[in-house]
């Protein structure tokens, strides 16, 4: 079956009305959602990360300061031109219009996040995103995914459907499970080992 990509025309749509239509920038929500993610992260820091889906680039920022590269992308031009303006002041980091999973970039990275866009896709969508995400995983590398667990209007998946089917399709070693009731977060990696083992820790 043939995944479903969402329009980009809805998107575009929704940034030409509001630059931050899900207000990313202002609410103590997405502040410290954005802060839970970067502190799950298993690594300081990674040599190249990967952000599909980056909206307005609130979250890909963040990324910046942890990334000796970055590329992130989003179907919308409009969200592609405000996550531009974001990353300014990161030259290390690019941001390209790609409709995924059709456009998804050639390249290895050690860092992949799915942050709110696993729903925007149907089953075969996911399945997609999965299989490439792992394909373009280096042998150490991680994924980090994050999705809101309310009902999407339109969407045939929720947050919780989105992460049981990656977690079945990446076949990773689970290294955070964060559930809360409004998101759910997950950390997987092909190196399963845990921060302090990573250090060299031993018991």
């Amino acid at each position: 079956m043939t995944p479903q990509t969402p329009s980009p025309e809805r998107f575009d749509q929704l940034f030409r009305d509001d630059d931050d239509p899900w207000r990313f920038k202002t609410r103590w929500y997405e502040a410290r959602k954005r802060a839970q993610t970067l502190a799950c992260l298993p690594a300081q820091r990674y040599a190249h990360g990967f952000e599909p889906g980056c909206a307005n680039g609130e979250l890909s920022a963040e990324l910046a300061s942890r990334c000796d590269r970055l590329l992130v992308c989003d179907g919308s031009l409009r969200a592609v031109e405000l996550a531009r303006a974001r990353l300014a002041p990161w030259s290390h980091a690019r941001v390209v219009q790609a409709q995924l999973p059709a456009d998804w970039p050639v390249g290895i990275f050690d860092l992949i996040v799915i942050s709110e866009l696993g729903y925007f896709l149907d089953p075969p969508g996911v399945d997609a995103l999965a299989d490439q995400t792992s394909a373009s995983l280096s042998a150490g590398g991680t994924v980090l995914a994050c999705h809101w667990r309310w009902p999407i209007e339109g969407g045939e998946l929720d947050g919780d459907a989105v992460h049981s089917r990656l977690a079945q399709r990446l076949g990773m070693a689970v290294l955070t499970e964060l559930r809360e009731a409004d998101f759910i977060l997950h950390v997987w990696s092909k190196d399963g080992r845990s921060v302090a083992q990573r250090e060299g820790f031993s018991w």
